[in-house]
């Protein structure tokens, strides 16, 4: 698999509807109704390689989900297997069920995404909080074979203790399998635990930042 090049031009139009009330408010308070054009990416590029990790970070709304939706159009285009954790359903089974072949795969695969109680694993999906059903699907994340592995909202749902060290699972896992990964957040305290090559910060407007990084940044071991 080579270098993919990323171009990502998001921009939308927008009008009011000119109903006879919406008029007479614009006349009342002298607003102007003309059309608008809000650009959210100028014809931002860069290139994603085998294996790359990739942090995109901003605001809430400032249009983060928007570049994993072109990413993974991008990714598809170039005929890669893409897991997007949004796109996974969770059977309403013993989670121990749900992942891996086996007893002891199904295990592994659950500890890394730091599920290691017992009583949790004989537990279904609907008995579980929000945080640990986030950890279940990281989990079969893990075990799928896509080349591509996209991750929104990344440990929304988590204490910050837990998003770092799942953050430090994937990449571990990543680097074991050379699976590229697209995760973004508000956050900005998982960059080291995530270790990116291809840093992303997106601001309101359509300023956008991109920063490379070799493995030696991070002493990645």
């Amino acid at each position: 698999m080579n270098s993919i090049n990323h171009l990502i031009d998001i921009r939308f139009s927008t009008s009011v509807e000119r109903t006879d009330r919406v008029l007479d408010v614009s006349q009342a308070f002298g607003l102007e109704l003309s059309d608008r054009e809000f650009v959210i990416y100028d014809n931002v590029q860069f290139e994603t390689r085998p294996g790359d990790r990739v942090y995109v970070t901003g605001q809430s709304g400032s249009g983060k989900s928007l570049v994993l939706k072109e990413m993974e159009k991008t990714f598809k285009a170039h005929k890669l297997n893409v897991a997007n954790i949004n796109d996974i359903e969770l059977e309403e089974k013993p989670i121990v069920e749900l992942v891996g072949e086996s007893t002891d795969e199904a295990t592994r695969l659950l500890q890394i995404a730091g599920i290691g109680d017992a009583y949790l694993l004989i537990r279904k999906p609907s008995e579980l909080s929000d945080g640990q059903r986030y950890r279940l699907k990281v989990a079969k994340l893990l075990e799928s074979d896509a080349q591509v592995w996209i991750c929104d909202e990344f440990g929304a749902v988590l204490d910050r203790k837990t998003a770092k060290f799942l953050a430090y699972s994937i990449l571990k896992m990543a680097q074991k399998k050379n699976i590229t990964v697209v995760i973004a957040t508000t956050h900005t305290d998982l960059v080291f635990d995530f270790a990116p090559h291809l840093l992303i910060k997106k601001r309101y407007g359509h300023e956008v930042k991109l920063d490379r990084f070799d493995d030696e940044m991070f002493e990645v071991y």
